[in-house]
């Protein structure tokens, strides 16, 4: 049978074919809204003028000086120029000049986006006429409080400096959160290094069992996050959902706190894995939208194994590699950030990464990166399934497995 994925979301989104024997028992496991339609330009802009619980941006802006617009990374599929320029329009109308607008990039712990990649997240025409900064999770950031979990919060200067502060990023499943979004645009978006450190390790770390993928309701970690938005004070938030090709099928704007709580309960249904693949011996999940972090597509495959044991192929096409994680990444021969290495890949878990870009430090994540099996393509990964399964093979495919989740 003929299984079409998709791939290189930032490179022309494009199909990838991969052809699997008829006489496996195969199962394609995909997310429940992965057919929504996208929605138009007027669409987006017609939520975005009617907010959940808060004044239209032009109001909010009327006889303010200084506005900041925070958007998420590369490693988000938000399509961001699609969206800022309805957000510029309405700061215009409230009399803001284009030089006392800035743009953040929301990169946490990540590596800074080059030009070339901003101008595909933001479009040509916003770098040419607005300053446009990556965060620093190092410097330039000042203390607006301390949550009850023991976070100090510390934020990115140009953000806490502007006089209205907006924010354009995303929800989909996460592996920590429950699910992407909201506040966590600030907080580890925006935030300094040991902040954000603190919410990923000494925070989670009073309650690991709230955590996880899909776990929202009494998340300690999005409840610590919630807690450090409010103390920045965030004026307007754009949260968007996305079908099976990254394209933008929901936009929710306002109040963070009514938009966050509106598009998450859109994306428990939307993200939802159905039918759910169970006691699997060969998962292929396909790192889609996030595939420069594709070590969250092994994490979702291993959950479909049988008793986390058997072979998981990952399809991880990203021709940029893997995000610099200043947090999580190797940075030497031995060692690495704060949270390195975040994990280590069972003995139990065959793992085969299929990435015609590759790297010697491309799963250096995982703290044995060795065990590894790497192909190029799919001839050469089907080559070694069908020697490795010599009969019928109980195979399940995951689409897009850094957005999808279990329902529980």
């Amino acid at each position: 049978m003929r299984v079409e994925l998709p791939q290189l979301l930032w490179y022309g989104n494009t199909t990838l074919s991969i052809d699997l024997p008829d006489d496996w028992d195969v199962e394609i496991c995909g997310m429940r809204g992965a057919a929504r339609p996208p929605l138009s330009i007027e669409q987006m802009q017609q939520a975005i003028l009617n907010p959940l619980d808060a004044p239209r941006i032009r109001d909010l802006a009327r006889g303010k000086k200084t506005a900041v617009i925070v958007f998420d990374d590369m490693t988000r599929p938000t399509r961001t120029y699609e969206l800022a320029p309805i957000v510029l329009k309405e700061l215009a109308a409230a009399g803001l000049d284009e030089d006392n607008i800035t743009f953040v990039c929301a990169l946490g712990t990540h590596g800074a986006l080059t030009q070339h990649e901003l101008r595909k997240k933001l479009g040509p025409a916003i770098l040419e006429k607005y300053r446009v900064f990556n965060h620093n999770c190092y410097e330039h950031c000042v203390e607006v409080g301390t949550t009850s979990y023991g976070t100090r919060v510390q934020i990115n200067r140009e953000v806490m400096e502007a006089d209205v502060k907006i924010g354009i990023g995303c929800v989909t499943a996460h592996a920590q959160t429950g699910f992407s979004g909201g506040g966590k645009l600030l907080l580890p978006g925006v935030a300094h290094i040991d902040s954000i450190s603190h919410y990923h390790l000494e925070v989670n770390a009073q309650a690991p069992q709230t955590t996880g993928l899909g776990k929202h309701e009494n998340n300690i970690l999005r409840l610590n996050i919630e807690e450090a938005a409010a103390m920045v004070g965030l004026d307007f938030k754009i949260d968007v959902l996305f079908n099976d090709r990254g394209a933008t099928t929901a936009v929710f704007a306002g109040n963070l706190a009514a938009v966050h709580a509106r598009a998450v309960e859109l994306a428990k249904e939307v993200y939802d894995t159905h039918p759910r693949p169970q006691n699997r011996q060969l998962v292929i999940a396909n790192a889609f939208a996030k595939a420069n972090e594709m070590p969250i597509a092994v994490g979702v495959g291993m959950m479909s194994l049988t008793d986390y044991t058997g072979t998981l192929v990952v399809i991880a096409n990203s021709p940029e590699g893997q995000v610099v994680h200043y947090l999580l990444g190797r940075f030497g021969r031995n060692y690495g950030g704060r949270q390195y290495p975040v994990s280590t890949i069972p003995s139990s878990i065959d793992l085969i990464i299929m990435a015609a870009y590759r790297d010697k430090t491309f799963c250096d994540w995982f703290s044995n990166p060795h065990v590894v099996t790497w192909t190029r393509d799919w001839p050469e990964t089907l080559e070694i399934l069908k020697n490795k399964f010599k009969t019928k093979a109980r195979a399940a495919v995951i689409p897009n497995a850094t957005m999808q989740y279990y329902r529980r």
